[in-house]
Order: structure tokens, then sequence, then C-alpha cells
């Protein structure tokens, strides 16, 4: 049995000929990049997830350094977010010589705790960087409420959440992205909505803000040549661009299919002793980016064992950011974050995809409680 982590080229087979088409138009327009293509799926974004502003660049790096050039920071200001997260959201921090804080996550849905904020806020403090780990919402509300008391920036890392619903106290919803000042996110191709390479945007409601990080990610320019400010060359190319406007008419159908196997999963796990499957918070839908559970005594046999059979499972993260060498500097240190430091020897990710069958969902299933048995 042949099972990915995430298979991509099944699902490409089924919507080949829209994305063949697709690409063929591109090159017979010969507009590779800006215009054509990619304002036509900015636009389609735009209407999704009901934002006034989609700009596209490179990567979600990329997105993640034009979100914080907009808001003009200076070297040393501060910006808190989570150590128990993709190294980029340190690195960019860094190379901008920003200082980041870190703050501990929950140990069931692995997001920032908004409760620990508060004593890392100073006058230095400028923006929260929230991330929405493995398709599930932080807790934006709250994270909102203490951002406007403290006149700080949130910039939402919703790389790994597009399509995730957030829920409001009222009952009112809105899509992950659309509910900081500025979100950022990643098109690399095994995100939910992934491209055929790299692609990143980022999603606002503030005019000036769309209009400065446009601005940026092409060089600094508002008009051909002449540059008001220093910017980057980050852009999304209208080969992808095209590949992710068919992709995203199917979006939430792919979600539905990730649910539907984190449904299968957690039916067959919820009992095992010694395993914990991913908990759902009250405020958040779940679009599974990943299916990740909780091993507390045996995770790296675990991994072995379903290698072994063929088993593809993967550990994000092995190690959290505030320890490793790159990030020294910072002078955290082993104990500092007990809650991330654990959940990096604990977690383990399932394969998750849209083209998971019964047949390979229960034999991964069937392995693992092989292995706890």
């Amino acid at each position: 049995m042949n099972i990915q982590m995430v298979d991509l080229y099944s699902q490409y087979q089924k919507i080949k000929d829209e994305i063949d088409r697709a690409m063929q138009e591109v090159i017979r327009s010969s507009v590779f990049v800006k215009g054509g293509k990619v304002n036509e799926f900015e636009d389609n974004l735009k209407e999704y997830l009901d934002v006034k502003h989609v700009i596209s660049c490179g990567n979600g790096t990329d997105a993640l350094q034009i979100a914080l050039m907009a808001l003009d920071l200076k070297e040393g200001d501060e910006v808190i977010t989570t150590p128990f997260t993709f190294v980029s959201t340190l690195e960019v921090l860094a190379l901008m010589k920003l200082k980041p804080v870190l703050v501990d996550v929950d140990p069931n849905s692995f997001n920032i705790r908004p409760d620990l904020i508060n004593q890392h806020i100073n006058h230095l403090t400028k923006a929260i960087v929230p991330v929405h780990l493995y398709g599930q919402c932080a807790d934006m509300e709250t994270l909102n409420e203490i951002a406007r008391e403290n006149n700080l920036f949130v910039i939402e890392d919703a790389c790994q959440a597009l399509g995730t619903e957030y829920i409001f106290r009222n009952g009112m919803t809105a899509r992950a992205g659309t509910i900081g000042d500025i979100a950022c996110n990643s098109f690399f191709p095994t995100k939910n909505l992934g491209a055929f390479g790299d692609g990143g945007a980022l999603f606002t409601n503030n005019d000036e803000l769309a209009k400065n990080m446009r601005s940026i990610a092409n060089h600094g320019m508002s008009k051909r040549y002449y540059y008001q400010q220093i910017g980057l060359n980050s852009r999304l190319d209208a080969i992808q661009a095209a590949i992710l406007d068919v992709k995203l008419k199917y979006l939430d159908q792919y979600i539905a299919a990730r649910q539907a196997a984190a449904d299968f999963y957690d039916q067959k796990l919820s009992k095992i002793s010694g395993l914990t499957i991913p908990a759902r918070v009250s405020y958040s839908s779940h679009t599974f980016h990943q299916y990740t559970i909780q091993v507390p005594e045996k995770r790296d046999a675990l991994h072995k064992f379903l290698a072994d059979k063929n088993i593809p499972s993967m550990i994000y993260y092995p190690v959290p950011l505030h320890l490793q060498e790159a990030y020294s500097y910072l002078g955290y240190k082993k104990g500092d974050f007990p809650v991330s430091e654990k959940l990096s020897e604990q977690v383990l990710s399932l394969p998750m995809h849209t083209e998971l069958t019964v047949e390979q969902l229960d034999y991964i299933t069937s392995a693992i409680r092989e292995f706890f048995n």
C-alpha cells in the first residue's frame, strides 16, 4: 500500500485538465509576472476570504517580512510570538533586528496562550504574532483585546490555516487571516491551498497598510521606476497564480476531505491509552493542515514502528525555537517554555491530505492500535 504524507499528484490528476488549461493560458498570454492571472487570483481569494485586500508575494516568509516592514518597526522593538512553530516566524524578526519575546503555548491547542502575554508587554512591545498552528486558530478575540488595550499590532501567521473559520463570542464568524491588522499566508505545495512551487500572500482590511505592503513587495515602488522606500522583490508568478486559482474553487471540498480523514482518525484512535488525539477549541473550526497526536512515552518508537510498515509520519517540531542554536543569543534556556518543550518530545503528525482512502486510513489506525496493544 502506497501511503504518502501528502499526495499531491493524485489531487492533480482529478483536476488535470483545468490545471493544464490554466497553465497554457498563461503561456499563450506570455504575461508571466504580475497582471493577468495574478490579479484574477487575488480578486477571487479576496472574495473567498471576505477581506478588502490580498497582496500576493513570493512565499510565506516574505509575507511575514513585508508585514513587519509595513509597520515601520525600529531596531530593538519587541514582537511577541511563540517558540513552538516553524522557524520563519522568528527568522524574519531576527533578520530585521527586532527582538522576539516568546510566550508558551496551550498544551491542547498548541497555540499561544493569551493569558501569559500581558506580563511581557513594555514600552518596546509593538506587535503580537499568533500562529494558527496545524489548521486551528489562536484565540484571536482575546488577542485583539490585549492589542487594543496596549496599542499593539496583530499579525496573524495564518500559513497553516487558510479556510479555517474563527467564531466570535457573539456567534459571528470570520476566516483566519482576516481578524488581525495583517495576516500572512503560504502557498507551499503541501498547504491546504498549495501551489506547484513557492508562493505567499498578505491579507488586510486596512487601505494604507495594503498600499504600503504592495509597494514593499515591488521594490518599494508605487509608480514605475520611482522608489518611495526600500522594498523587496517578492512576487507570485502567473503560472502559480493560475494553478492556485483553479485549486481555490475546490478548497472547501479539500478541507471537508481533510476533516473527514480527521474524523476517521478520531473514531479509531480516541480510546487508545497512551495517545491523545488533537483537541478542538470552541472558537475555531479545524482544517487539519496536520493531524497531530501526542504520545507522551513512546513517540519515537511509534514513529519507527510506522516507518517499518511503510507509513510516513512527521515530527513538527522536534526542537522548539528557543533551544535552536541559531536563537541561543536570545538568552532562553531549557525549562523556560515547558509546554513547548514537552510537545516537541511528544507530537507526531500522521498522513493528512485530500486523497486518503478508507483502506489507507484503516491500515494506518490498525497499525497504531497494534503498536499500543
